[in-house]
């Protein structure tokens, strides 16, 4: 055999590569990954992508549409967009896309990104720094002008007066640093549990003199030993006493109950106008106000629920509102029966 070597030698054919080499390299990615023909057509998905939506491989390949029930990913392939970020419809989630071409001629991989968590955590982030502002603003422009009165060597009577408006003015801006520095403490887990055995209805008894309540209180506490932690029980409790105090007509009752069952419950109601259902998850949000007029005007900038509801978590219960059966609101803390000890 002659062997012309002035001929150059064809260069390899680059093998079809099978969706199984798909299956392989994608399989176990911790993202969505589609690959789509020339059509859109999905022809594989790997675990995450169809477990995200749900998607049946037996009925592959199919319209990007029909698969994913996202028209916004089918405009993101026909628009040939490298990278975008979707709000999906149907899913009710926020993903960034990315689009990269196949081995295949016509074909695609499609690259899929939850990011809900960062985006939603950006939103609370960006609240909470709105927020802060919100709350100091006020003590700070306070603080300015009644400096501003002193420099101008008023009275001796208004001298008086405008040093106990800084005073407590200070103070109050002192009580939202401590009060992030708590909730900071509980999230990072800095805050120790200890554990004592109290009388519960003691504890409610000694919050209601402490608190010094303008208003009758309705107790149903049954004598009932637990062990927990009884500094930060009493202070949760504590919130929400202070709480109903503040949001209801001056005269009228708050109830207090507490009853041991699957979860040993403490309730606190008031008779003011209660909150609107939309609100009830986000009123153990930081600096969250249903009302901030109202708020202000009462003395809260809106941390007392939600270091309450940290306290109730790091004691391993929850806590929830709800309206109350007789008109009112009334804020709920359950804790483990393991709490629970014999008298």
């Amino acid at each position: 055999m002659i062997w012309d070597r002035r001929r150059p030698a064809a260069p390899a054919a680059v093998p079809a590569v099978p969706h199984e080499l798909f299956e392989d390299v994608l399989e176990d990615a911790p993202l969505s990954v589609l690959l789509l023909d020339a059509e859109n057509r999905v022809v594989a998905a790997n675990a995450a992508a169809r477990a995200f939506f749900d998607i049946d491989v037996t009925r592959l390949p199919a319209s990007l549409v029909e698969v994913t029930l996202e028209s916004r990913l089918l405009e993101i392939m026909n628009a040939g967009e490298t990278h975008a970020e979707a709000s999906l419809v149907h899913h009710r989630r926020t993903v960034l896309t990315k689009l990269v071409r196949g081995r295949r001629a016509g074909e695609s991989l499609l690259f899929i990104t939850d990011i809900t968590e960062l985006r939603h955590l950006a939103r609370v982030r960006q609240e909470f720094v709105a927020n802060l502002v919100h709350e100091l603003k006020t003590p700070i422009t306070s603080l300015r002008l009644t400096a501003e009165s002193l420099l101008g060597d008023p009275l001796p009577r208004d001298r008086r007066r405008f040093a106990e408006r800084l005073i407590k003015e200070a103070d109050l801006m002192s009580k939202i640093i401590d009060n992030l520095r708590q909730l900071g403490d509980i999230e990072t887990g800095a805050m120790a549990v200890e554990i004592t055995r109290f009388d519960l209805r003691e504890l409610i008894d000694d919050n209601i003199a402490r608190l010094g309540l303008d208003r009758p209180i309705d107790l149903d506490v049954p004598e009932l030993w637990i062990a927990t932690d009884r500094t930060k029980l009493s202070q949760a409790v504590g919130n929400l006493l202070d709480n109903a105090a503040k949001f209801s007509p001056l005269g009228t009752a708050i109830d207090v109950r507490a009853q041991a069952g699957e979860e040993l419950t403490i309730s606190v109601r008031d008779r003011g106008p209660g909150i609107s259902p939309g609100h009830w998850t986000r009123v153990f949000e930081r600096f969250y106000k249903v009302d901030r007029a109202r708020s202000r005007g009462s003395g809260g900038f809106g941390l007392g629920l939600a270091i309450t509801k940290h306290l109730v978590q790091v004691l391993g219960g929850r806590i929830w509102t709800e309206a109350a059966r007789e008109g009112g609101q009334v804020f709920v803390i359950a804790l483990p029966r393991q709490v629970l000890m014999a008298p």
